[in-house]
């Protein structure tokens, strides 16, 4: 691709260097003047004079000696950081990437010897980085993507980092129920650049920037910062290479990365259960990192089998989501018949409110707007609500979101749910990823799947109809370590209790702020499928029948239908009668028959809670309901629809043991008591466990009251939680022609 590097101008900067040499001379002259007087001992005069010339010679040849150190440093930075820059020209190389499978002749799957006909839950992890992302091997991560296969199969992981010394013991991770599924999603972007770095005898090995980022060259700052240093050594780049690492060209680093991902191919093809008993899937994917002015755009891409695009699209290539979408609907999609794709985006928290801001407020023609609409609601079929990174689902005090203010929005904030934040309106804000700026609606599941809504009414298509799962985004390898006691941090830095309970940490030159404490151990994708295979978990995300939880594997259902009998939950025939007579979670409404809109569809809503050991009872089920008014304003509304209220059940903030009433199951049905049958309306379920104690209270609890830092008794960082899982929603849209509204 035709690359353009940024030069230093050395003809001005020697213009620069000699008009400050000249300035300074004739200031001196002038300073020195009054010492120059000697009109009555000329001897005197002569000593005086040459004393003068040579304080003179030497405050000029010192300072001459400085600028050109610091000339020649900077010329030396100039270099060190020379960047590799797209001009955006050559895009159309990316359509020839050959897309096929590593296999020589890839043998089709034998039929799953398990069959479940009204679809099973199957838990997974869908966002996984290993030593091969960047931000994992900044802070010292080693874990292969054998090991974090393995690990997510059963088997302990040693939390080592790099520069252990061999007598150290680590920690040790393991799961004690293995995941169902699972995708490794190590960045696209610095996939090559982090591998050449621990490449000897690479070109950029001995670069400043290779140097910096392997820890062997450290900046005169604490040793917790080190680390984040490494993390800006590339960071700082941005959507630019640096040709010192990847060559003048960036084809060093391209080239290194399509090595890797083969790697990563070569793996997931190993560890996926290729037999009928169907134990184990793994996901070919990865991920796409987007910032746009400090706003997180990233999002996860999953292949639905082995024969993929051999090379992984990054945003350094890409540097729209729409170019994304483009290249794997042109390359995959319809360039291979083998080949199937979807993106999960994730953080929208983060975003600013870039990730889904509607494409009728954007500047560009009706044309496109619905062209962009129906890519993207073909491509990313789901959302991930939870993760390490916090909580996507809501927040309360945004001023343009109307409705009673939501308790239990107020789950797992990076930034303190106490914290009043400017409402962004209608205005993307910035700085997202460093926890500044203004608070948007378009940052959060539930409002997106409102203003898609109003898309469609706007564009005839609706681009935020998506589906609901959770996932880690673990950085240390560990898919599905998700319990909340024992939590051993999400990266390398904080594997030690001390700095996993820091409050605040800024990244050197402002790349992002870290609050670690407010971090969590993320959450678990759901499926419902009738086997555990690659085809069948894929095209159950396709049709949206997922849900996320916070961790615990509670199994959500959740149903509507216009002829659903509200006596369903004490059937026999459940699911049975579910599915015959409604639609489940990640579909819309069929019409009603004539005259049966009027009382509004019945919904029905159940769960069943974590069984493991330690798994927590259930508290609640409630269906939130998202709705545009006749003026274009957001609403929202939450339903208790069975379970108990707050404050029959609690936990012991001494000793975090539960006690009081819960549930192993709950179901009921529901209709809207105030449906309207002209408003279009979206209805997600949300289960929410009985109160337990955060993971940060319970490393605060093994220390000595004396040594808790001030975390530990900060009243803005919560001490216990409410574990929930989230359905997919189900979305109701008048019949054209129908009544109009009341």
């Amino acid at each position: 691709m035709h690359r353009t590097t940024r030069r230093f101008n050395y003809e001005s900067r020697k213009r620069f260097i000699s008009e400050e040499l000249r300035r300074l001379l004739i200031g001196a002259v002038a300073a020195l003047r009054p010492a120059l007087r000697c009109e009555h001992n000329k001897i005197v005069c002569r000593y005086r004079v040459n004393g003068v010339i040579k304080l003179l010679k030497y405050f000029l040849f010192s300072t001459l000696v400085l600028v050109v150190i610091a000339a020649a440093g900077l010329l030396w930075l100039r270099f060190e950081f020379q960047r590799v820059q797209v001009d955006g020209t050559d895009f159309a190389l990316w359509e020839q990437v050959p897309v096929r499978s590593l296999q020589d002749a890839p043998r089709p799957a034998p039929p799953c010897a398990q069959h479940y006909p009204h679809n099973k839950a199957w838990f997974g992890d869908l966002h996984v980085h290993t030593a091969a992302s960047y931000d994992a091997t900044s802070f010292g991560v080693t874990t292969t993507v054998d090991q974090a296969y393995r690990f997510a199969r059963g088997t302990p992981l040693p939390m080592r980092l790099r520069g252990d010394p061999p007598e150290y013991q680590p920690p040790v991770l393991q799961i004690t129920t293995p995941l169902d599924f699972v995708a490794v999603t190590d960045h696209a972007e610095a996939l090559g650049e982090t591998r050449l770095c621990y490449t000897q005898g690479a070109q950029g090995y001995d670069s400043l920037v290779c140097a910096l980022y392997r820890g062997d060259v450290r900046v005169p700052l604490g040793e917790r910062l080190q680390s984040l240093v490494r993390l800006a050594s590339f960071a700082v780049f941005g959507q630019d290479r640096s040709t010192r690492v990847c060559g003048a060209d960036g084809s060093l680093c391209r080239d290194k990365a399509i090595s890797v991902w083969h790697e990563n191919q070569l793996s997931t093809e190993a560890f996926q259960d290729h037999s009928a008993n169907c134990e184990f899937t793994t996901f070919h994917a990865y991920e796409y990192t987007l910032a746009e002015e400090a706003s997180n755009l990233h999002r996860n891409v999953i292949f639905k089998s082995s024969t993929v695009p051999q090379a992984a699209l990054s945003a350094k290539d890409a540097p729209t989501p729409e170019l994304l979408w483009q290249w794997l609907d042109q390359v995959c999609i319809a360039g291979n018949e083998q080949c199937d794709a979807l993106a999960i985006p994730h953080n929208s928290n983060w975003s600013s409110g870039r990730m889904w801001f509607p494409y009728s407020n954007r500047d560009i023609p009706l044309a496109q707007q619905q062209a962009e609409a129906a890519l993207r609601a073909r491509l990313e079929p789901l959302a991930e609500v939870m993760q390490i990174k916090g909580d996507s689902e809501c927040r309360n005090g945004i001023g343009s979101v109307l409705g009673s203010a939501d308790e239990f929005c107020d789950f797992e904030k990076l930034r303190p749910a106490s914290e009043v934040i400017e409402d962004c309106g209608e205005q993307v804000s910035a700085g997202g990823m460093m926890l500044k700026g203004c608070a948007s609606r378009y940052s959060f599941v539930r409002y997106a799947l409102t203003a898609g809504l109003a898309e469609e009414a706007k564009l005839g298509v609706n681009p935020f109809s998506f589906g609901i799962v959770a996932s880690t985004d673990t950085h240390i390898g560990a898919p599905g370590a998700v319990t909340e006691k024992g939590y051993q941090g999400s990266h390398g830095n904080d594997r030690n209790m001390e700095d996993r309970l820091i409050s605040k940490i800024e990244v050197p030159g402002d790349v992002a702020t870290g609050s670690p404490v407010r971090y969590n151990p993320g959450g678990l994708a759901g499926i419902y499928a009738r086997e555990n295979s690659r085809r069948a978990l894929f095209e159950a995300m396709q049709r949206r029948e997922t849900f996320g939880t916070s961790g615990p594997r509670i199994e959500p259902r959740f149903f509507a239908g216009w002829n659903l009998s509200e006596d369903i939950c004490q059937g026999s025939n459940y699911l049975a009668d579910a599915y015959r007579d409604g639609v489940p979670m990640g579909s819309y409404l069929p019409p009603a028959a004539t005259g049966a809109q009027g009382s509004g569809p019945v919904f029905v809503a159940s769960a069943t809670h974590d069984p493991q050991g330690g798994g927590n009872l259930l508290q609640r089920i409630q269906i939130i309901k998202g709705w545009i008014d006749s003026e274009g304003r957001t609403h929202q509304a939450v339903f208790d629809i069975a379970g108990a209220a707050t404050g029959e059940a609690s936990v012991d903030p001494r000793t975090c043991a539960v006690s009081g009433k819960g549930f192993t199951q709950l179901c009921a049905t529901w209709r809207d008591p105030e449906f309207d049958p002209a408003l279009a309306a979206v209805y997600y379920a949300r289960v929410l466990e009985n109160p337990s104690c955060r993971w940060s209270h319970y490393d605060c609890l093994t220390l000595p009251e004396a040594q808790r830092p001030p975390s530990c008794s900060d009243p803005a960082l919560p001490w216990q939680v409410q574990e929930r899982a989230w359905t997919s929603p189900i979305w109701y849209r008048p019949v054209p022609g129908g009544p109009a509204p009341g």
